[in-house]
């Protein structure tokens, strides 16, 4: 641990990759959790743009029955260990792969969001795209305090049936029906954040993969880009992934152990 933070005390440029596993922790459920009835259906089949042209009702309520779920989680120390390094290097930037929206909530504001944020909606006619706060004006069941005050029974009762009938997300610019602010399947990432963490990543000092798999591309090869351009590269995660062979300090913990202990380090005398 010392030899990572004397290494992080001359730092000037240092980023963080983070994926499901920092979420993990805060209870975030998996695609499929533990409702039966999305059981019958396959992730890939909702969470793309075909399936939402086909059957935007069912893809909105597989949707909302998530953001519920992810409405009840809050940040924990690995999301907040992320925020205050924000504040402790000249450079800082977050990369994340989630789309729960916790860093922000942890107080991070430097960062990009490689696969968008599940409470925010974008038009795929228009490409236009609604913040959080703007999406929650324009269709009040996607808001995040709204979604983590109800129950599910309520959720399915009041919710859903607002969506049988037809009550979706209207684009103000065209029209058209809002979909989820999420990458789907046979989408492009983001062109803007993906350029930003690319370019970052290969000015980096130090640079964390932190509870992602490393399996996701193009996102994992982030990490290996940093590696390429001189950077120290460290990875944060129980499991060994494809990149622990390139890093030069690994640590086999969760995020909320480890992450809070360097920090804890970095500003000690």
């Amino acid at each position: 641990m010392k030899g990572i933070v004397e290494v992080l005390k001359r730092a000037g440029k240092v980023g963080v990759l983070t994926g499901a596993g920092i979420s993990a922790e805060s209870g975030i459920p998996t695609f499929r959790g533990k409702d039966g009835l999305w059981n019958r259906f396959d992730p890939t089949e909702l969470a793309t743009y075909e399936a939402f042209l086909r059957n935007p009702k069912l893809v909105w309520k597989w949707y909302l029955w998530r953001m519920h779920l992810i409405s009840k989680a809050r940040p924990n120390p690995g999301h907040y260990a992320v925020a205050e390094m924000e504040n402790l290097f000249p450079g800082f930037l977050l990369i994340t792969q989630n789309v729960d929206g916790l860093h922000r909530l942890a107080g991070s504001k430097k960062f990009v969001e490689l696969h968008g944020n599940i409470f925010q909606g974008k038009c795929r006619s228009c490409g236009r795209l609604y913040l959080e706060e703007e999406f929650s004006s324009l269709w009040p069941f996607s808001s995040r305090g709204f979604l983590s005050s109800i129950t599910e029974e309520e959720l399915k009762e009041k919710v859903f049936s607002e969506v049988d009938k037809g009550n979706l997300p209207e684009c103000l610019t065209c029209k058209s029906i809002v979909g989820p602010g999420v990458v789907w399947f046979g989408e492009s990432l983001p062109e803007e954040a993906l350029e930003r963490a690319f370019s970052f990543a290969s000015e980096s000092d130090v640079f964390f993969s932190v509870g992602t798999s490393a399996l996701v591309q193009p996102a994992a090869s982030i990490p290996l880009l940093a590696k390429r351009s001189g950077a120290v590269l460290v990875e944060v995660n129980p499991e060994e992934t494809p990149i622990s062979p390139y890093c030069d300090f690994v640590f086999r913990g969760s995020a909320s152990e480890v992450l809070p202990q360097i920090v804890s380090l970095l500003g000690a005398p």
